[in-house]
């Protein structure tokens, strides 16, 4: 399938994930980017929606645990039915999120865990994890909502679907600090603490990647240019499959100790390198978005 082929299809979100984890959310930013919402329709209906629906517009389905019929092998089975439409793009968004923050949240709204109606929060939500994990493992997008707000969510679908977005593949570039662990949403992760870290000298330590100075630090390591050489290679060398075999999204992310300058420093070296060689490239700093002046926010690069 060509990315002009999917110029032509109706594109198709399906938004999972257990409880808590902002599906409501998600579903309300993609209707806001002009899908067509349905919320909790029964998996039995799903491919019949189709059959007969000759409109093109996008829509977005969410179903979880509460909707009836619902099952991991279901839904898989039906996913798999509905990508055989040779008139659908259809893409599974995973909402994932860590349980202590998934208990924090389900705690505030005082309701029963739909796994778990004469058990505890936290029981509901193990099952609940357990049951959706082949689903998780299935996504296309997998997006962690642990640290994120609806404002956060929203952007972040926003990157995926919104008006900015070309059909084809989409690469994300993303750094990330190690300490924090490594982004779960990551299809390829490259470990930067090899090179010299600009942390121990006094006048680089306050700056980040984003910086001319670390920047031209990092660059200037005996082995930058050898790994950097290789990992566009590599990865201009594995996009064109990727997308041959239909996946609409690719997240790549580089590691550092403290994910504020050698991964900052090689994710933008690399996602301006993407750009220029045609990819629709976004690059995030996780690490740099924790800072006061909110330095890492995303954003899309032009090559």
């Amino acid at each position: 399938m060509t990315p002009s082929d999917n110029h032509n299809r109706r594109d198709v979100a399906i938004v999972t994930g257990p409880a808590g984890a902002g599906r409501s959310t998600a579903i309300h930013a993609l209707e806001d980017f002009g899908f067509e919402a349905i919320d909790n329709l029964p998996l039995s209906f799903l491919e019949r929606l189709f059959s007969s629906d000759t409109t093109t517009r996008p829509i977005v389905i969410g179903v979880d645990a509460r909707t009836r019929d619902f099952s991991a092998a279901a839904l898989w089975e039906a996913l798999e039915a509905l990508s055989a439409h040779p008139g659908l793009n259809v893409n599974l968004v995973f909402l994932d999120c860590a349980t202590d923050t998934l208990l924090r949240r389900f705690s505030e709204t005082r309701r029963r865990h739909p796994m778990a109606p004469s058990g505890t929060p936290l029981e509901g939500i193990e099952r609940e994890l357990e049951m959706l994990a082949p689903l998780r493992e299935r996504a296309d997008v997998l997006v962690d909502t642990t640290e994120m707000s609806p404002h956060d969510l929203r952007a972040e679908l926003g990157r995926w679907f919104g008006q900015e977005t070309v059909l084809g593949l989409s690469v994300s570039v993303q750094s990330f600090s190690y300490k924090r662990g490594t982004p779960r949403s990551a299809d390829m992760v490259f470990d930067c603490r090899f090179l010299r870290n600009p942390h121990w000298e006094d006048h680089l330590r306050p700056l980040t990647g984003e910086s001319q100075p670390v920047a031209d630090y990092v660059v200037s390591d005996p082995n930058f240019a050898g790994f950097f050489d290789k990992v566009v290679d590599m990865t201009t060398s594995l996009l064109p499959a990727y997308r041959t075999e239909g996946k609409s999204y690719f997240t790549i992310a580089f590691g550092c100790t403290g994910g504020k300058h050698r991964s900052v420093a090689t994710a933008k070296k690399v996602a301006n390198a993407l750009a220029e060689a045609g990819w629709q490239v976004s690059i995030r700093h996780r690490e740099l978005e924790r800072l006061p002046d909110g330095a890492g926010l995303k954003r899309m690069v032009s090559g």
